[in-house]
């Protein structure tokens, strides 16, 4: 099997399996200890300013999906949600939003790049548009970590991996 093919492999069998957990299923009230029995461990907890914490659990750099199961002060669900979404990510604000704000909306990234023309990094995050097209989300930040610009942008597929 080559090289390229196992990680590919691996992705779609998490995503089958992560899929089929039924995030956005978990409803309010569920206690913490029976999410994580059902769930897993989550990819990152990140604290609230409510006391309360939302696990993370992302599918990047491969998957397109990350959800964000958030628990009150008394460890239970409030929302559960699939937050790699237009609608989402149009909820960033430029000149507002910060690098901290950006890893407790969406988790961590599948790409962190930077380029020439641009002093600061550049995160991407993998997702799909409500048509099923394979898109990329880019958030520029400043040196001192706030967002500057963020797009979409659609992601082409390498040639030279469609061998079919």
């Amino acid at each position: 099997m080559p090289k390229f093919l196992l990680p590919s492999a691996a992705a779609l069998l998490l995503a089958g399996c992560a899929i089929g957990f039924g995030f956005g299923d978990v409803p309010p009230g569920t206690p913490r200890d029976q999410v994580l029995a059902r769930m897993g461990a989550p990819s990152r907890v990140v604290r609230l300013p409510n006391g309360g914490e939302r696990l993370q659990y992302t599918l990047q750099p491969a998957g397109q999906y990350a959800w964000m199961v958030d628990l009150d002060a008394s460890g239970k669900v409030v929302a559960a949600r699939q937050v790699l979404t237009e609608r989402d990510f149009h909820r960033i604000v430029p000149g507002e939003w910060t690098r901290a704000d950006i890893e407790r909306e969406f988790g961590p990234p599948a790409r962190v790049e930077g380029v020439g023309s641009w002093n600061g990094p550049i995160w991407t995050y993998r997702w799909r548009d409500m048509g099923g097209a394979d898109m990329f989300y880019s958030v520029y930040f400043d040196a001192q970590g706030i967002v500057r610009r963020a797009h979409p942008s659609m992601e082409v597929r390498d040639r030279f991996f469609d061998r079919s």
